[in-house]
C-alpha cells in the first residue's frame, strides 16, 4: 500500500467518509443519467436556452443544430451514467471523478448563480456564487484527491501500483 492508502486506513471514520460520499454522488451522476435515458422526451436543449453568462452563445449554436443537440443529449445522458456507474462501483474512479468535476463545471458555467442573471426555470433555492453544482465540483475533487476505491471498490482488484 502507498503512503496514501495507508493513512486512509489508519482512520476509518474518514475512510468511511470519503466512500460514502463517492457513493452518493455516484448515485446522484447514475439517477441523473438513467432518468434522462429512459425518458424518450428529454433533451438538453430547454438548458441550453435558459443559458446566460460565458457559453450563451455556444449553447444557441448547439441548439440549433440538430447534430450539435444530439451529440450533447448523448454525451449528457451516456456520460452522467457511465461516471455515476463507475464512482458507485469504485471502478476508474479518480479518472471519472475528474470526468464528473468537468460535467458539473460546465452546467455550472451554463447557468451561474451570478447577481443580474435570470432564469426561465425556478431555482431550488437562492444562490449567489455558490451553488451545488461548485459544491459537487468541489466534493469531486475531494474524491480525486483521495481515492478511496483503491481500498474500497473495484479499482482495489485491478491495480497494485503506487499512487500518485
Amino acid at each position: 500500500m502507498s503512503g496514501l492508502d495507508s493513512s486512509i486506513v489508519k482512520n476509518k471514520c474518514q475512510l468511511y467518509g470519503l466512500v460514502t460520499l463517492r457513493v452518493l454522488i455516484g448515485w446522484h451522476f447514475l439517477y441523473e443519467g438513467v432518468s434522462k435515458l429512459i425518458n424518450p422526451y428529454w433533451s438538453s436543449a430547454a438548458y441550453l436556452l435558459d443559458s446566460k453568462w460565458l457559453f450563451s452563445g455556444l449553447a444557441e449554436t448547439i441548439v440549433s443544430d440538430p447534430v450539435l443537440l444530439s451529440i450533447s443529449d448523448s454525451v449528457n445522458m451516456w456520460g452522467l451514467t457511465l461516471v455515476g456507474a463507475s464512482l458507485l462501483l469504485g471502478l476508474f474512479s479518480r479518472y471519472t471523478a475528474l470526468i464528473g468535476m468537468g460535467f458539473v463545471i460546465l452546467y455550472y458555467l451554463f447557468a451561474p448563480p451570478f447577481l443580474g442573471l435570470e432564469y426561465s426555470k425556478p431555482g431550488e433555492g437562492s444562490y449567489l456564487i455558490v451553488n451545488k453544482n461548485l459544491i459537487e465540483a468541489c466534493a469531486l475533487w475531494i474524491i480525486y484527491s483521495f481515492p478511496t476505491s483503491h481500498v474500497i471498490g473495484l479499482d482495489r482488484f485491478l491495480s497494485n501500483q503506487e499512487l500518485n
